[in-house]
């Protein structure tokens, strides 16, 4: 991973729970965030144009993988096309939609580890700031994915742009409870300038007004979390939502303001 997130991965073949590898969000972001949320909060017509906006985001995928078989990586046609339905499906409240340029594939045993990021992005990565580009590759650490939070457009973090999913984590995958998909939606939304809902925990969250306050992730799928109690935290733990670390059958959601923040993201970034 870039420079100042490092990790050492070593390609494990199942995931103890969710576990996303995104990178912090700066406190440079985390200050225009705070900024966006009181904008929209004292101008009702920023809610009303992302909620009547449409954005179709041009992407590429990128199969990495170390031999021939699945188990090593090599994803077939059928679950790449399920994973862009579960996208499109899990953005559409959002008015948001992935074209799908292209579909590349790489036999590479150190890019499928996760090794030398650089030079497999900088081999591989299509398009511009606003271009999504997603790698389906092996990742150790118990890790599901990581992507990294749009920035100041600066030669490094377009090369480093993108989002790495675990292979076995698409639609049909291996990875039991992680399997429908929803690893990349839940990255993507970082992608977005997304938080995790439970980000500050119960005196900040995500930032976002909509979502409930949350203390710590969520494991599985419980049927009652509420970890931030009290009058000025109302409502249950945010346990559907698709930024927490709930398993896949039960993350269903992005609210209105999180539709928002990604326009609000979007504009000021990547458009």
């Amino acid at each position: 991973m870039q420079i100042g997130y490092s990790l050492i991965f070593a390609l494990v073949a199942a995931v103890a729970g969710r576990n996303c590898g995104a990178p912090e969000p700066s406190p440079e972001h985390k200050k225009l965030s705070a900024q966006m949320a009181l904008q929209a909060a004292n101008d009702p017509s920023i809610h009303e144009m992302a909620a009547a906006a449409t954005l179709v985001v041009d992407t590429y995928f990128h199969v990495i993988q170390s031999g021939t078989s699945l188990a090593q990586g090599n994803v077939p046609d059928s679950q790449l096309a399920n994973q862009l339905k579960v996208l499109n499906a899990g953005y559409a409240s959002a008015g948001i939609s992935f074209n799908l340029l292209g579909t590349t594939r790489t036999t590479n045993k150190s890019w499928f580890q996760d090794g030398d990021e650089a030079a497999m992005k900088k081999a591989l990565r299509k398009g511009d700031y606003k271009t999504l580009n997603v790698y389906f590759m092996g990742l150790g650490g118990d890790l599901l994915g990581y992507c990294y939070f749009p920035d100041v457009n600066n030669a490094d973090n377009l090369l480093y742009d993108g989002c790495s999913i675990l292979f076995s984590s698409v639609p049909g995958g291996s990875t039991a409870s992680y399997n429908l998909g929803l690893t990349a939606t839940h990255e993507i939304g970082h992608w977005f300038g997304l938080y995790h809902t439970f980000q500050d925990g119960c005196a900040g969250g995500d930032l976002i007004s909509d979502t409930p306050a949350e203390s710590t992730p969520t494991s599985g799928c419980p049927t009652s979390k509420d970890t931030c109690t009290g009058t000025l935290y109302p409502g249950v733990d945010p346990i559907h939502n698709f930024m927490d670390y709930s398993t896949d059958i039960c993350m269903t959601q992005f609210t209105p303001g999180q539709a928002t923040r990604m326009f609000q993201q979007f504009n000021q970034y990547r458009a």
